[in-house]
């Protein structure tokens, strides 16, 4: 079994799915909403299906019903603000970090390389997540949704990592959970590792073709070696 990559220059952590279970807090929000604009609220097994695409993707798809299409966009300017509104207030107090998190960030801080996260999660949200969940501090870099004008699945925001610590690409690894995570990395030319239990819509990763999955980050000592 061959590592993924061997003394890496940068490794660079998805947030939602992969560190942490936010879930919790963004369906009771998208059902607050619902409930705001007078529909009836989805659930949490279905917010479990939508989330994953920035917070403007999840209001829609709780509008609509459904991973695709588009509400008025009259209904879609009332909403967002509402679930801004509810998230701001709920970012954190149901979320978890899962399980295998401490020891996997554990592992990677002994690597001698910087550690970035990069999400989706606007900026607003993304920080105050990790703080309250105790691990803000680890990250020598954080890049949001909101960072830059692109996001994951693009490749920018990890190439715009790699820039910020002159780290060569193919000498750079992401750890997620999603196709959006393995799309940017093969797009930026990173190596990917994925966790077996995100949000991926419910479609099984091993179909995205990462370089390996993992059922925990305390697996990652396998993967990405000293």
């Amino acid at each position: 079994m061959k590592p993924v990559a061997t003394a890496p220059e940068l490794v660079l952590v998805d947030l939602d799915g992969t560190l942490v279970d936010s879930v919790p807090d963004l369906a009771f929000c998208v059902d607050r909403m619902l409930e705001q604009l007078g529909r009836a609220p989805q659930g949490e097994a279905k917010v479990r299906q939508w989330v994953g695409n920035g917070v403007e993707r999840l209001v829609k798809r709780a509008l609509v019903g459904t991973l695709d299409g588009e509400p008025p966009a009259a209904t879609f300017e009332l909403a967002l603000p509402l679930f801004m509104e509810l998230y701001a207030a709920n970012t954190s107090g149901r979320s978890r970090l899962y399980p295998g998190v401490t020891e996997g960030l554990d592992y990677l801080a002994t690597l001698g390389c910087p550690l970035g996260c990069v999400t989706n999660k606007a900026e607003r949200f993304t920080r105050p997540l990790l703080g309250d969940l105790g691990i803000l501090e680890r990250f020598d870099l954080v890049v949001s949704g909101d960072t830059l004008s692109r996001k994951k699945p693009d490749p920018a925001p990890l190439l715009h990592a790699a820039d910020h610590f002159s780290v060569a690409p193919e000498r750079a690894v992401l750890v997620g959970d999603s196709i959006s995570d393995v799309k940017a990395a093969r797009a930026a030319g990173f190596a990917v590792v994925c966790v077996s239990y995100g949000y991926n819509h419910g479609e099984d990763i091993r179909a995205a073709g990462p370089d390996a999955v993992i059922d925990s980050l305390a697996q990652l000592p396998t993967w990405i070696v000293r």
